[in-house]
């Protein structure tokens, strides 16, 4: 159990790194999430005859009694009178091994489903890597129809014709927009160049853009670090605590930068009451 978990692992550990970032290459994310699909189906398809050798070299290595896989299975919380009727390979192979495997294939695709994952391509349309290579109109447009509230019939028409005027002017004419290394450049140089008031439109597809890889970081980060905070022993937290105590926990960075002399500062400038008891 233990080498497979730490085979598992070992092939998700760049997506969930990738995952946990507040600025993310959502391609580069995308390609990890089909790269784990497929080595974690390659692991589940010839992947058992290797982790046995590994398991029986470990085992003889360190004097560990290796299970006789051609005997009947017998559950631990069963009667060794009444075995399974199927034996511990079988046990070990298809209840355990393939299983597990299963479990993690599944929760990627629950995760990352058809339609996220449209969503995540179409966002990196955007991205002014390479020249604006991943520019692509018509899955923009498919994006912008997701904010229905921002963008009417009138604004989506208005938003193609930006769109066509936009690549143009900072792919071909503008060199100030050549080396840029994400959407995070992209908008700080929109408003450099004040080509946010040109491309209204545009710029706030790039800010909705920028929002939805941050929260969804964000979201990942705030789940993991419930498990810490509302635990079975502060299980009846009410929403606003559980807030406060998030907060400081995942933006835990920003806490620690602030200086001793800060904090000094703030205690001094309050002012306390006398409360006679």
């Amino acid at each position: 159990m233990l080498h497979l978990m730490r085979d598992i692992l070992g092939i998700t550990d760049e997506l969930n790194k990738s995952l946990q970032k507040k600025e993310q290459d959502i391609a580069n994310a995308m390609l990890l999430v089909e790269v784990a699909k497929r080595r974690l189906q390659m692991l589940r398809d010839d992947g058992w005859d290797a982790l046995i050798n590994k398991v029986s070299t470990f085992c003889i290595k360190y004097n560990i009694l290796l299970p006789n896989f051609d005997e009947p299975y017998v559950n631990s919380g069963r009667s060794r009178r009444k075995p399974t009727d199927y034996t511990v390979l079988h046990h070990n192979r298809v209840e355990v091994f393939c299983k597990i495997i299963d479990w993690q294939l599944q929760e990627l695709d629950d995760r990352f489903n058809e339609v996220t994952t449209d969503l995540l391509h179409e966002v990196t349309c955007l991205n002014p890597v390479d020249s604006f290579s991943s520019f692509n109109i018509r899955k923009i447009m498919r994006m912008a129809k997701l904010y229905p509230d921002d963008f009417d019939e009138f604004s989506m028409n208005a938003l193609e014709n930006q769109l066509a005027t936009y690549i143009i002017d900072v792919r071909d004419m503008d060199e100030r927009f050549s080396n840029l290394n994400g959407l995070c450049d992209l908008s700080r140089k929109l408003v450099e160049t004040k080509k946010n008031l040109n491309f209204p439109l545009v710029f706030r597809l790039v800010k909705f853009t920028l929002l939805l890889l941050v929260a969804t970081a964000s979201v990942e980060r705030a789940f993991s670090a419930m498990k810490f905070i509302k635990n079975a022993l502060e299980n009846r937290m009410n929403d606003e605590l559980l807030s406060g105590c998030l907060v400081p926990y995942v933006e835990k960075d920003v806490f620690i930068n602030i200086s001793n002399d800060t904090i000094v500062k703030t205690f001094q400038e309050m002012k306390p009451r006398r409360v006679r008891l």
